[in-house]
């Protein structure tokens, strides 16, 4: 990947700048699979689905993209509304998590500056690091991370944008050496500098990918020929493949406990993602217009927040009313109560609970109309307040 990287005059402008303000019913249902794919990690533990699909890396490449085409306005408008969409649900969850622990004895330990304690509090407030949180709220509060990063994300855009602008691939190169590093320094870093080492290695490991959105949303994944996104997207991906099998944690090969492996796998998946969009003139325009898809697809983009924060409450809860049901002498011989398939069964109506209860602060932070099961008009309408 160089900045002088030969590019068709001929190539098709992309949809996302071909259409405008409209939806990209493509980028949507990626976003949708995303999301589902993280509840099902989240329930099963299994370390393959990072690499069959790694989420992450699409969601901060889908976000960049998004995040590019906001720029065309002033940055501070734009950074702005990122900010109040992301933090509104997120100080809810907050209100509601933190209270559950300071009623379960949360506080400052004996041998803890109290003073320190309440200002990391304040990381509930802009998670500019991981909000803290006891060991009884620790499930719940672990995907925070992508929080931390998305804010983090949001906040350097304005530079990171104009700067891929002048040297596209060099930049993408940049983050990719940052992995490098970020890996090979992870076991030297003191106690103290702990916090800063986390963000820079997760800005380090999807940076590519977030500067990869912004290559989508200016054109540039389409004007490249195919031939050299398929060779380096592969070549990416073997060289992110074999540092994980090389490199294995206590979780096996999952991507998410290694940095360098998932900067390189997710970054060639996402660039054959998105150079390789299929035809809407053909099945896939059929399968995004089919009724159910369309309203599924919908529904998890205009509550991707509020899925995100509370599926692993929802996870959790569905343990608890897994536990209630044992008492019930029928449920017991008819229900499969020890099942993680069941418990990953449980969750999902648990999870359109919380999208009925508590998913219209996405609304009200986008200054939108409150709906309590949007599953119309977000694919096909164009909106005026994607920023």
């Amino acid at each position: 990947m160089t900045a002088t990287m030969p590019m068709s005059a001929t190539s098709p402008v992309p949809p996302a700048a071909a259409h405008g303000r409209q939806r990209d019913p493509y980028l949507d249902l990626l976003r949708a699979v995303a999301l589902v794919r993280v509840v099902t990690y989240h329930a099963f533990g299994w370390a393959w689905l990072s690499l069959l699909f790694p989420s992450m890396g699409v969601m901060f490449a889908l976000a960049g993209s998004l995040m590019a085409r906001s720029l065309d306005r002033p940055a501070v408008s734009v950074v702005r509304g990122r900010m109040r969409r992301l933090l509104l649900p997120f100080w809810l969850f907050g209100a509601l998590v933190v209270g559950a622990m300071l009623l379960h004895g949360w506080g400052p330990g004996r041998e803890e500056d109290g003073l320190a304690w309440w200002s990391r509090l304040l990381f509930w407030i802009v998670p500019l690091a991981d909000p803290p949180a006891n060991a009884w709220a620790f499930q719940v509060t672990g995907p925070l991370w992508y929080v931390r990063t998305y804010v983090w994300f949001v906040l350097l855009s304005p530079v990171l944008l104009p700067t891929f602008r002048r040297l596209p691939w060099a930049s993408v190169l940049g983050f990719l050496g940052l992995a490098v590093v970020a890996q090979a320094g992870s076991s030297f870093v003191p106690e103290s500098l702990e916090t800063v080492a986390t963000n820079l290695t997760d800005l380090a490991t999807f940076g590519a990918c977030w500067l990869l959105g912004f290559a989508h949303r200016d054109g540039l994944v389409d004007r490249l020929p195919a031939a050299w996104v398929s060779t380096l997207a592969v070549v990416g991906m073997a060289i992110g493949g074999w540092f994980a099998f090389t490199h294995p944690t206590e979780e096996g090969y999952d991507l998410g406990e290694i940095p360098l492996g998932q900067a390189f796998w997710s970054l060639g998946f996402v660039w054959l993602l998105l150079r390789f969009r299929p035809d809407p003139r053909r099945w896939f325009g059929h399968l995004v217009s089919w009724r159910p898809v369309a309203a599924a697809v919908n529904l998890f983009n205009a509550r991707a927040v509020t899925v995100y924060l509370w599926h692993e409450v929802a996870l959790v809860a569905s343990v608890l009313v897994i536990d209630t049901m044992w008492d019930v002498p029928l449920f017991e011989e008819v229900l499969p109560l020890d099942s993680a398939w069941f418990s990953f069964a449980v969750a999902w109506p648990l999870i359109a609970v919380a999208i009925v209860a508590v998913g219209w602060v996405e609304d009200l932070a986008a200054r939108r109309r409150r709906r309590l099961w949007p599953t119309r008009d977000l694919t096909l309408t164009p909106s005026p307040r994607l920023g």
